[in-house]
């Protein structure tokens, strides 16, 4: 699931990248939940019909903690957008993974999730592979290190690396609180529900701002629906794999393997946005990619 979420963000993620040159941060935001609407009631309707049963109950912690991972998500979507302006999509990505370590942290203290050494192991070693990412070259001094971490776009990254981090936790509470009962089958049904009510809170609320404060961007949403379908149907599949895995793992986990998103980045930046990649590139992504074998070992 973990996997099948993090190739489909970065096709999404690239796709919304393009749009980027048609829409404001905030309408670009906006297609990925509008367009999403559609596919998420179409996976809740059919995962319900095959199995015969009735929608969950939505309480008030259910809703609260969807309308807050709803609101985060849109700070973090809109705040990696604004890095990937200041340098590049697979910068921008990069610096926006340390969500591993930052996840890893939060649901120490809030969820109380222990890793093994070994896991602990592979997310240092992936952030290292980030972070050599997001050097791009300019060495591991400490000076070197300081001036990429205070550049906009590493601020920008960072900050959506916490966002995406606080999100995950929201998601997995929301499942926790229609009940931890049942069977795989019953906890996809759960998450793709909590899906759709969190993309029907994030639609109200970014289209909210946008008819109040962007008008012409509003427009300019519904003007570009045919590549902004495509964003949204993405969005939809990608965000179900990604709801399930929380619901089945723990949030630090799930998140550090996600990292392997960085090998599609590195492919999708290279062959579809035909950006230029770097030696140090090939090195983060080694890294990278040897943090998620350590965490699968470890788990």
């Amino acid at each position: 699931m973990t996997v099948a979420a993090a190739l489909l963000q970065t096709w999404r993620t690239a796709l919304q990248q393009k749009l980027r040159g048609q829409l404001s941060v905030n309408a670009a935001g906006f297609v990925r939940y509008l367009y999403a609407l559609p596919t998420a009631a179409l996976l809740v309707a059919g995962f319900h019909a095959a199995a015969g049963a009735a929608l969950p109950t939505a309480n008030a912690r259910f809703l609260l903690l969807c309308a807050l991972g709803g609101l985060l998500q849109i700070g973090g979507t809109n705040l990696l957008i604004m890095a990937f302006g200041y340098r590049s999509f697979v910068v921008g990505s990069a610096y926006a993974k340390t969500e591993a370590v930052q996840g890893a942290i939060l649901a120490f203290f809030l969820l109380h999730e222990a890793l093994t050494p070994l896991a602990i192991l592979g997310i240092a070693v992936g952030v290292g592979g980030v972070l050599v990412l997001s050097l791009a070259g300019r060495g591991l001094r400490a000076g070197g290190v300081l001036r990429a971490t205070l550049q906009p776009a590493a601020l920008c990254g960072l900050g959506a690396g916490a966002a995406f981090a606080l999100t995950a936790i929201c998601v997995k509470e929301a499942n926790r609180a229609l009940g931890t009962g049942g069977d795989l089958e019953a906890i996809v049904r759960q998450a793709v529900f909590a899906l759709l009510v969190t993309n029907f809170l994030q639609t109200l609320m970014q289209g909210g701002y946008l008819a109040l404060r962007e008008r012409d961007q509003l427009r300019a949403a519904f003007r570009t629906w045919r590549s902004s379908a495509w964003v949204g149907t993405l969005s939809a599949c990608g965000s179900a794999c990604w709801f399930t895995s929380f619901a089945l793992a723990p949030v630090a986990l799930v998140r550090s393997l996600g990292q392997v998103e960085m090998v599609f980045t590195l492919l999708f930046s290279r062959f579809y946005l035909k950006e230029k990649l770097r030696r140090a590139d090939v090195i983060g992504l080694v890294l990278v990619v040897a943090g998620v074998i350590l965490i699968l070992w470890g788990r």
